[in-house]
């Protein structure tokens, strides 16, 4: 694979015949005076080729929908791939913007990392994968017998607010525990939350002692 852009006798606007090699996977930064030719051979040459044959490279059909390029004025620059270009401006109104969204190949990373990515859990570091109900109930199985599990469902994580009606719409559903902020209660005594601060609300699904009799019970709490 090439590593280099080559390019020679480059003449697009005020640039005077110009040759140069720029590495690939490196951060290049062109300086210069006003009027010195950064734009011309940044912007104008470099981005505008490798735009060029990238919408060539494009099937007849996508072609009839973009206006035809022209070339820059240059002997031959070798090396280039397809480009991305962002000016010296704002192009949005949002500070959360990034390259990414401006692109727009944030949607498009978002399922990449999704796809081909490998999440962990942040509590304990290791790889997080789903697991069928039965793979479930035989690793609690495993557990010491007679300890104590909860089956919880969290509802709330890290997000302020009092949550009463949330609370008030699982109490009507039968559930009768609920942990919050790492405490257990019984939901009809659920706690007055300060609606600023952050807090973590799981409900408890079930409660169970381990024993040989337990995967019914299990498998339908799961």
């Amino acid at each position: 694979m090439v590593k280099k852009i080559v390019i020679k006798g480059a003449k697009e606007h005020n640039l005077k015949n110009i040759s140069l090699e720029i590495p690939k996977d490196k951060f290049i930064v062109i300086t210069g005076l006003s009027g010195s030719g950064k734009s011309s051979l940044a912007f104008d040459t470099i981005y505008a080729e490798g735009q060029r044959r990238y919408v060539e490279s494009l099937s007849a059909y996508a072609r009839q929908f973009l206006d035809k390029m022209k070339k820059p004025k240059v002997d031959l620059i070798e090396g280039l791939s397809p480009a991305i270009s962002i000016e010296q401006k704002n192009t949005s109104k949002n500070p959360r913007s990034t390259v990414a969204t401006v692109t727009e190949i944030y949607d498009y990373m978002r399922v990449l990392y999704a796809r081909a990515g490998t999440p962990y859990s942040p509590f304990t570091g290791k790889p997080i994968k789903s697991q069928s109900v039965a793979e479930i109930v035989d690793k609690v199985k495993n557990l010491p017998k007679k300890n104590t599990i909860y089956l919880l469902a969290p509802i709330v994580r890290g997000r302020k607010g009092e949550y009463k009606k949330e609370i008030a719409s699982y109490k009507r559903r039968g559930f009768q525990r609920i942990k919050v902020d790492g405490e257990y209660y019984n939901i009809d005594k659920f706690p007055e939350l300060n609606k600023k601060v952050k807090h973590d609300i799981s409900i408890v699904v079930d409660r169970i002692i381990i024993n040989s009799d337990l995967g019914n019970r299990l498998a339908e709490g799961v």
